[in-house]
């Protein structure tokens, strides 16, 4: 039987009912969950970790390199891992961490609930028993098991605040679907290179969202030079207002004079940013902006993150985020 690391961060799952609400309770289940789901010690010898305890609202980049140190501590002693984690960033730290835990061999579950453990109709129950079996599996990644299916984590965002079906993987198909049987899409690697960890990110960067009639006069009046990096969410495939007052050339061009990246990603979850297409893309590549390709935001922002904390020089990290470096990206 394998050996699994359980580990705790807070999130829904771990909550109980108060009032209206839920709110976390560290010490509701944690230590009981065998207990609480008995059928988990059939599937494997689980040992449970409690590394920190939060809404994930509230985690941020320091958090998930507690997480990548703690995976490399105990890697050698553990088969798989199961991370339990809110559902709101879970997408952010999956996909930070596929790009921190280099060379991974064994796989990495991320999962939570939209419904607390202790609540009578909550999926965490579900979601807990296949994250554990995929745990044991050959996957060689970092992934979410959500809803009977395990999407690749730098692939999938979060679509649904109340439905069971939480998360989707626009472009790319899931890793596995579990019913009867799992039916698994994935191939293992030959992997010789040892396991290791480069657990650093940057948040020198901001989102801009573009919508219709933004002032381009609040973003002219922006500091930029606190700046690295800003990820653009265009319109479809990768359009932004380029004629009149609202044109938004003038501020990307500013910014990539300054040395600051400007990289492009879709509001659109489906398919991928193509700056040729359209008279409107290739302005903005002609401002110096580079494409995301079919990334997620989620991908996108902690690919940027992780790269500007590697890599001092703006053409490095530029060419490094135009390329495939955990499956993030289809090339």
């Amino acid at each position: 039987m394998k050996n699994i690391l359980l580990i705790q961060t807070g999130g829904t799952i771990a909550m109980s009912a108060q009032g209206d609400g839920v709110e976390l309770n560290p010490d509701a289940w944690s230590d009981t969950l065998v207990e609480r789901v008995p059928q988990l010690g059939d599937l494997a010898q689980i040992q449970t970790m409690p590394l920190f305890f939060e809404d994930s609202s509230d985690l941020n980049h320091t958090h998930w390199i507690k997480l990548a140190e703690c995976i490399f501590e105990h890697y050698d002693e553990f088969d798989g891992f199961v991370v339990l984690h809110g559902t709101d960033t879970m997408a952010y730290t999956t996909s930070a961490l596929s790009y921190a835990l280099q060379n991974l061999s064994k796989p990495v579950i991320f999962t939570g609930s939209q419904v607390p453990l202790s609540s009578i109709r909550s999926d965490a129950r579900r979601n807990l028993i296949n994250s554990i079996e995929m745990a044991t599996s050959n996957l060689q990644e970092v992934a979410i098991c959500f809803n009977d299916h395990v999407y690749r984590g730098n692939r999938a965002t979060k679509l649904s605040i109340g439905d069971f079906d939480a998360f989707g993987s626009p472009n790319l198909d899931p890793l596995a679907t579990i019913g009867l049987e799992i039916k698994s899409r994935y191939l293992t690697r030959l992997i010789t290179d040892p396991f290791s960890i480069k657990a650093d990110y940057s948040n020198e960067l901001l989102v801009l969202t573009v919508f219709p009639s933004l002032s381009i006069n609040h973003l002219m009046n922006l500091d930029v030079s606190k700046l690295r990096a800003i990820i653009v969410r265009s319109f479809g495939s990768g359009n932004i207002p380029t004629k009149g007052e609202y044109s938004l050339l003038k501020f990307l061009q500013r910014c990539t004079d300054e040395g600051v990246i400007v990289a492009v990603v879709s509001q659109a979850d489906f398919d991928a940013v193509n700056l040729g297409k359209y008279s409107a893309g290739r302005a903005v590549a002609n401002a110096g902006a580079i494409s995301a390709g079919d990334m997620t935001l989620e991908a996108a922002l902690t690919k940027m993150m992780w790269l500007m904390a590697q890599y001092e020089d703006k053409a490095i990290i530029e060419a490094e985020f135009q390329k495939n470096l955990a499956g993030e990206l289809t090339v």
